[in-house]
């Protein structure tokens, strides 16, 4: 069963919300008397019209040439149909440390009538789909490091995660190859290893995913010595990949918001009420300086697999996102996912507790000692209460104290108080 989530009031509005389970034709009026010069400008007319006029059937169903010889591979092993519904050539960098990760390109690839023995991992299905992502890892570390590339794929409401599926395209292309355990996952200081991999869908998840409009592709994290799982470097991070024209405004519009869980796994649509940004206040936290950076109030629909979450809120769902940055002075690391806050509402007679389901922090997202990083902190408000009383009064945020990853408090029990600016 999913977490819930919850919505705190003070003794003197006692109420408790949970949630359930949580032209260009121009240059011819322009035309030199002289009769050569006409027909070569009649010429470059026809060449400019020809680029400008829509990609052919055979290319788009061939797709780009980075993919086109792994397409063309997967249709004969397969002996299937295929037809490129979408492509992205935009790449998107994560960095850890000095180890990065970019995803290079992806096409989304319709796979059709394949032959039987392929059905496994199309869930027994022979018809669907393919996404065929292009991948370059770098160490620019001054040492060697160890990364092992299971970028796995998911998606709200998904019941699997979805892999590298070898016998689609070459074995030699493919990046799980050229990191494996044959090669102990080493990735050599200053070496650079680009390789693809492929993701099949059945048709029942690939129309899933279409609706939806994207999905979030995994980062896992290098480590520094081979197969000590504690010595992993940097923070988990996931590349958004749009399916379709309205995923790629989908992608774009959630740029613009704070990469809360509810942002970053696509569980609904958010609708901006209002935001502040470069507050810059700044207040001291035992030996961490916390900076109040900025905040968004957003009216959020929840997304049919994630409604159940919320269903207590039959008034609305606002959510308020906080954004901080710790600058860590002290001798431990701050343990994101455990650091906590609380929120005032309605001059001081209720109070919300920060909503950690709705962060994407692990146990091992932490600021180092001596570093630092962004804290994001999240609020779910009932909607009608927001509108109606709560919106053009104060809110304070009590934030603290600080803890690492154990959740051990290193503050001494010390917090800190903001008003948000209106």
């Amino acid at each position: 069963m999913k977490k819930s989530l919850f919505l705190m009031s003070s003794l003197i509005l006692s109420t408790s919300i949970i949630l359930s389970g949580c032209g260009n034709n121009e240059e011819e009026a322009k035309k030199d008397e002289n009769s050569k010069n006409t027909q070569e400008e009649k010429g470059q007319e026809q060449d400019k019209v020809k680029k400008d006029e829509p990609k052919k059937d055979k290319e788009s169903t061939e797709g780009s040439a980075d993919f086109a010889p792994l397409i063309s591979y997967m249709e004969k092993e397969t002996q299937g149909k295929t037809k490129v519904l979408f492509e992205n050539n935009e790449p998107q960098v994560h960095k850890m440390e000095n180890v990065s990760i970019s995803l290079d390109a992806y096409s989304v690839v319709e796979l059709k009538d394949f032959h039987t023995d392929f059905n496994i991992p199309f869930n027994e299905e022979t018809n669907g789909g393919v996404i065929l992502a292009k991948y370059t890892v770098k160490n620019d570390m001054d040492k060697d490091v160890y990364y092992m590339p299971s970028l796995d794929i998911t998606f709200t409401g998904a019941e699997k995660y979805y892999t590298n599926y070898m016998e689609l395209i070459p074995e030699e292309d493919q990046l799980p190859t050229k990191l494996s355990y044959s090669t102990d996952y080493l990735l050599k200081k200053g070496e650079e290893v680009t390789g693809y991999i492929a993701y099949p869908f059945g048709a029942t998840d690939l129309a899933k995913i279409n609706e939806l409009g994207t999905v979030a592709v995994m980062i896992p994290l290098p480590l520094t010595e081979k197969e000590k799982y504690d010595s992993e470097i940097g923070s988990e991070g996931r590349f958004n990949l749009a399916l379709n024209a309205e995923g790629s405004e989908k992608v774009s519009s959630n740029a613009s918001f704070y990469q809360d869980k509810a942002t970053m796994e696509n569980m609904g649509e958010k609708k901006m009420l209002k935001e502040k940004s470069d507050i810059n206040e700044s207040k001291k936290i035992g030996d961490v300086n916390a900076v109040l950076e900025g905040y968004q109030f957003t009216a959020f629909t929840p997304n049919e697999v994630e409604a159940p979450r919320f269903s207590n809120f039959t008034n609305g769902v606002t959510l308020l996102t906080v954004k901080f940055k710790l600058d860590n002075k002290a001798a431990s690391e701050i343990g994101l996912s455990a650091m906590s806050s609380k929120l005032t509402v309605n001059d001081g007679s209720q109070y919300l507790l920060s909503e950690g389901m709705l962060l994407n922090y692990s146990y091992n997202d932490i600021i180092k000692a001596g570093e630092t990083g962004e804290l994001l902190q999240v609020y779910v408000l009932d909607q009608e209460q927001y509108e109606k009383i709560w919106k053009d009064k104060a809110f304070e945020l009590e934030l603290g104290p600080i803890r690492d990853k154990g959740a051990k408090d290193t503050s001494k029990g010390h917090t800190v108080t903001f008003t948000l600016p209106k």
